[in-house]
């Protein structure tokens, strides 16, 4: 049996090494531009301290801080390495494509670049409509809550693992078209299954929504909504894509699975009557 899995575990190993090769070169490319990347990172937090403290006399002083010894460098190894992670994706795609490629058809096969370009731009999708949409209204009710109060000291290591936790949540979820594409076209889906699972979804993607997202109903629902609307176009790709066979093909699957069934057992078969 280790014989059997060999070839395949040395094709991983191959496809992880090459991922893992190119996710250090963007690294290093990315860490080169690490100041104007957490610029762009920060911005949303920075506008929300600014209305904040328009509201608030205590908000004034708000401000982003740190509180590690060498934090600046540590925040900027992670904002690299979250840049890096997005700057090596159509590399990552198109490896995970060359290690199950094997499997497919011929014209299965062909299927590489709809698969790389689509995660591709779906992910950049997610992560854009995560920063343009739900972080300002997220940080802005975050921070304000309890402004009057308190003055927000933002700690910056915190805030970069939140907001990358936040972008990869909604990048990923964004991917749900994609999948279902290549599910249904390796015949594993059809739009009826998705239609049946439907109500099971939605409970999937609130409890997803609630994991990926700040405490908070705003930005739940700003996640969960965009995802069952995706829930719904894909039910629209797996239907052009595979739709569900119509109730008399399903008859007469049937009919001809009872026929090969009685052919095996010696049986008198529907054609012969």
């Amino acid at each position: 049996m280790f014989n059997e899995l060999r070839p395949h575990l040395v094709e991983l190993r191959k496809r992880l090494g090459i991922s893992v090769a190119s996710l250090i070169g963007m690294f290093f490319i990315m860490f080169y531009f690490h100041e104007p990347l957490l610029e762009w990172m920060v911005a949303p937090l920075n506008s929300a301290l600014i209305e904040v403290g328009k509201k608030s006399v205590h908000a004034a002083d708000g401000m982003v801080t740190t509180s590690q010894v060498g934090g600046a460098f540590f925040v900027a190894l992670k904002v690299s390495f979250f840049a890096g992670i997005i700057g090596a994706l159509p590399i990552i795609l198109s490896q995970i494509w060359a290690f199950i490629a094997p499997g497919l058809y011929a014209n299965e096969k062909k299927m590489i670049i709809p698969f790389i370009v689509g995660g591709t731009v779906m992910f950049m999708v997610g992560v854009l409509f995560a920063y343009y949409i739900v972080t300002p209204f997220g940080f802005d009710f975050l921070i304000t809550f309890g402004s009057f109060k308190f003055t927000p000291l933002i700690n910056i290591e915190d805030y970069v693992g939140f907001f990358t936790k936040i972008m990869f949540g909604f990048g990923i979820a964004f991917e749900l078209p994609i999948f279902a594409y290549f599910l249904a076209l390796l015949g594993m889906v059809n739009d009826k299954q998705l239609t049946e699972f439907f109500k099971y979804a939605i409970i999937i993607i609130f409890i997803v929504a609630a994991l990926l997202t700040p405490p908070d109903v705003l930005t739940q629902l700003l996640m969960a909504g965009p995802l069952i609307i995706l829930y719904g176009f894909s039910i629209l790709i797996v239907k052009f894509v595979n739709p569900a066979p119509k109730e008399e093909d399903e008859e007469e699957l049937k009919d001809e699975d009872a026929d090969v069934l009685k052919e095996a057992l010696g049986l008198e078969t529907n054609s012969d009557k």
